[in-house]
């Protein structure tokens, strides 16, 4: 291992119980904090608000957010905190939310709790932010030194979440497994830490097989059961622990590159981040030449409406101008492809995905 390994497992406190939120005015007042900033989306508000508890003893500010976890809006937010004596960062939302609050905390050294609304990545969870431009193109991630102080999971509040979301969670959720094990199958020698975080990534692969569409199912009926409990955890908790120990050695790979380049491109923008991963995932495993994985992975993404052809993320075969930009960017310098496949080229990737195209059209019936 020629890295320093860096653990961080995780929040200090973490609970999904429902009226969780009821206990966060205690919790408040046992940090001594007084003052607190909400910041959130408009409708990830709306949805959390019958949850939120009434305060007594705490003053609570709130504001909205531009939509986009971006350098602008974290020095936006970070100096009207300072401003106003903000004494922790509550961030209400999805994922750029959550990111954009660990960032805030970060940047100005304050204590961040985080309350899901959506069950589309391990952001609730993980000490790293996903850093955009203004436009929603990708820029880089940032690894905080601070973990989140709470995670709450209020049940009620994912039973409200779009069918969509929990989708691309399993999709982002899957690549923990084969973007983490093909970054192990490099290594010479492993540790505790790193295998805990192989065992994790391996449980994340499991449990989504097992349980991603009776998951669906339920949260389409409004029911919270064992299985949706299961595949959000395992999106948000599992998730977030493989890169937690694994740090870089279980992290992201050829999949999230091929996602940030994917970003760069108008034609997908109506995809979530996890959708655009799951069809990363794809690309990676032809480049892997692991087609007998492949193939044993389409039934599922069939099976939960996981994009796997260019139709699927709004392109088609013809449009090759678009598909040269995206693998252009997704071996920008930098990037982590280059953790699997030292020497990629352009040629390469883009070859992958017309590979790719022939046989999950050859596939889907």
């Amino acid at each position: 291992m020629e890295h320093l390994l860096e653990v961080r497992s995780g929040p200090t406190n973490y609970a999904c119980e429902y009226n969780i939120l009821q206990t966060l005015e205690t919790k408040l007042q046992t940090g001594n904090i007084q003052k607190v900033l909400f910041v959130h989306g408009e409708k990830s508000l709306e949805v959390a608000k019958p949850y939120l508890p009434q305060f007594e003893y705490i003053e609570a500010l709130f504001t909205a957010y531009n939509g986009e976890c971006s350098d602008t809006e974290i020095t936006r937010i970070s100096q009207f905190a300072v401003e106003s004596n903000i004494e922790a960062v509550i961030g209400i939302g999805g994922g750029k939310v959550l990111d954009l609050v660990k960032s805030i905390g970060n940047k100005i050294n304050l204590d961040t709790i985080l309350i899901p609304t959506l069950a589309s990545t391990c952001a609730a969870w993980t000490p790293l932010s996903v850093i955009y431009d203004d436009n929603g193109a990708y820029v880089r991630y940032d690894i905080h030194h601070k973990s989140a102080w709470i995670t709450m999971i209020e049940p009620r509040i994912l039973l409200n979440s779009p069918l969509n979301f929990l989708r691309a969670g399993i999709g982002d959720t899957l690549a923990k497994w084969y973007e983490g094990n093909a970054l192990v199958e490099r290594l010479e020698e492993t540790s505790v830490c790193i295998d805990l975080a192989h065992l994790s990534a391996k449980q994340c692969k499991s449990v989504l097989i097992e349980n991603s569409m009776q998951a669906l199912t339920d949260l389409e009926n409004g029911s919270w059961t064992n299985a949706l409990k299961r595949v959000i955890e395992t999106n948000i908790v599992t998730s977030g622990l493989v890169g937690g120990f694994g740090d870089q050695y279980l992290r992201i790979a050829g999949a999230h590159s091929i996602h940030n380049g994917m970003t760069k491109i108008p034609h997908t923008h109506h995809l979530l981040h996890g959708e655009k991963v799951a069809y990363g995932i794809l690309v990676q495993l032809v480049l892997e030449n692991k087609f007998v994985e492949l193939e044993q992975l389409l039934p599922f993404y069939q099976s939960v409406h996981l994009p796997s052809t260019l139709a699927d993320i709004g392109l088609t075969i013809n449009q090759q101008a678009e598909l040269l930009q995206i693998a252009q960017f997704a071996v920008q310098p930098g990037e982590d492809i280059y953790l699997l496949f030292p020497n990629i080229t352009v040629d390469e990737v883009l070859k992958a995905m017309t590979e790719l195209e022939s046989l999950t059209t050859n596939y889907v019936k």
